[in-house]
């Protein structure tokens, strides 16, 4: 059975990207038809990535607050997991997040199509689902087709070796954990097993965890999992995976480390792919690079008239808050406004414990393009929340340019680092200099409040630490 529709709109892909794309359209007056081959809208942040992700990682928080809970006198006794209830919570919360989505799309009339979609012309696309082949005959389209894991095709397939999805489903909990990737997405699912009772060891080919992040952002969480798993294995790579009956032999190459370990699992966390192939692309003249990424302009427009794409689709950072906003930018170009995603920066967290974020330029990215700037640091040891709160060990840190004193990047480790980096982007956003962040007054005693206290040390002005030096913003 075949029938074809028309719209004024098709969105492929119906992640954060898709659907905003999809909402925005609509609120604009178009007719919108949204395109998904999973059951429920949401994409992987909400099916299978960030919200998931966020339980379990709040369920690890509870877990490690009733433990540290000891040097407050409060001491509790070790938790009873129910993996089952845990799943059932996640599964809840989920439900709860695209079932609300799936309303928005209904109160704003925006058809879901359920199926893969491929392009056959620069004006249709061809929808293969349960109920047979739709085509859909469209003015404008956004592409919003998102990313998968990476696989590695020399390991052997097993039900013990995870991706991301695998190890969020929660399929057991392995005695020993060994996670290949020591990036965001490993060190979280990490975090998640280590509470639950996990030995965990971390296998990373570079030099250090976090490889995007500054290292003294780093050191405090490099500093905790040394003590706190099994190992932390940087500048390490893994040449080979034998799937035993009873576990997993890793073989391993580098100067510190061991030539092999046995896991009872393999979470492969090594970065993500585009999902642009076999989609009809090169036939209309869709351009992508060599990685797979759809090359758009500041508009979001492909080098096709009238196609769009958006989120991971177009390259890094793949992030769910860059796609939501690629996603707006999309839908008010295809309806012909005059709009252009052009952030000044956008920031990246690891819900790590601790917490680091970070936005704008970091230091090494300043120095490898040459940049001058000041830097202002300001220890949470001398926070009285963070001290009140046993979270002493956090920074933050802010740049600032020496010429137009504005910031240009700012990084924090700490607790609810995800949440207080916001004011970092607004800051940059809005071209503040150091004298108007700590100008604001801020409410004390606060974890927001460092970032205040690291542009008056940027500027010279600090009396909660001594001045380390002069400083150099003109």
């Amino acid at each position: 059975m075949s029938k074809t529709i028309t719209c004024d709109v098709a969105v492929l892909g119906g992640g954060p990207g898709g659907y905003t794309a999809a909402f925005r359209a609509a609120d604009l007056g178009k007719q919108v038809v949204l395109i998904e081959k999973e059951e429920r809208i949401g994409g992987v942040c909400l099916n299978e990535g960030c919200i998931p992700s966020k339980t379990l990682l709040h369920a690890a928080e509870v877990i490690a607050e009733a433990r540290e809970a000891e040097a407050y006198g409060l001491k509790y006794s070790a938790p009873e997991i129910n993996i089952e209830k845990l799943r059932e919570k996640k599964a809840d919360i989920v439900t709860k997040l695209t079932g609300g989505l799936a309303g928005l799309a209904k109160a704003r009339k925006v058809e879901i199509l359920r199926g893969f979609g491929r392009f056959t012309g620069k004006r249709l696309l061809v929808v293969e689902g349960e109920g047979g082949i739709t085509s859909v005959a469209f003015e404008k389209a956004i592409i919003a087709v998102g990313s998968s894991p990476m696989e590695l095709p020399f390991l052997p397939k097993d039900a013990r070796i995870w991706d991301s999805a695998d190890a969020l489903a929660l399929p057991f909990i392995p005695a020993r954990l060994a996670v290949l990737g020591g990036g965001i997405i490993g060190l979280e699912m990490a975090q998640v097993y280590a509470s639950l009772g996990s030995k965990v060891t971390i296998i990373e080919m570079l030099g250090q965890i976090i490889p995007a992040a500054d290292a003294d952002l780093v050191r405090p969480l490099a500093a905790k999992l040394k003590k706190t798993y099994e190992a932390v294995l940087t500048s390490t790579k893994l040449t080979g995976v034998e799937a035993g009956k009873h576990s997993l032999k890793i073989s391993l190459e580098g100067e510190k480390a061991p030539a092999s370990i046995e896991a009872d699992a393999l979470l492969v966390a090594v970065g993500r792919r585009p999902n642009t192939a076999d989609m009809g692309f090169e036939d209309i003249g869709v351009k992508t690079d060599g990685k797979g990424f759809i090359q758009v302009n500041e508009r979001m427009e492909t080098d096709v008239p009238g196609i769009h794409a958006v989120g991971d689709a177009v390259g890094n950072p793949m992030l769910a808050h860059k796609a939501v906003h690629e996603g707006k930018t999309a839908a008010e170009s295809a309806s012909g406004l005059k709009s252009a995603f052009t952030p000044m920066s956008i920031p990246s967290v690891a819900y790590t414990d601790p917490e680091i974020a970070w936005v704008g330029y970091t230091e090494k990215q300043a120095k490898s393009e040459g940049v001058s700037y000041e830097k202002g640091s300001f220890p949470w040891g001398a926070s009285g929340r963070a001290l009140s709160a046993d979270k002493d060990y956090g920074t933050t840190k802010a740049l600032f340019d020496t010429g137009s004193g504005r910031i240009i990047g700012a990084g924090i480790v700490g607790a609810r680092a995800g949440d207080l980096i916001a004011e970092a982007a607004l800051a940059i956003e809005m071209g503040a200099d150091a004298e108007d962040i700590g100008g604001t007054v801020h409410a004390h005693p606060t974890f927001a409040e460092t970032l205040a206290f690291a542009a008056e040390s940027a500027a010279g002005t600090i009396t909660d630490a001594l001045p380390s030096r002069k400083s150099k913003i003109s």
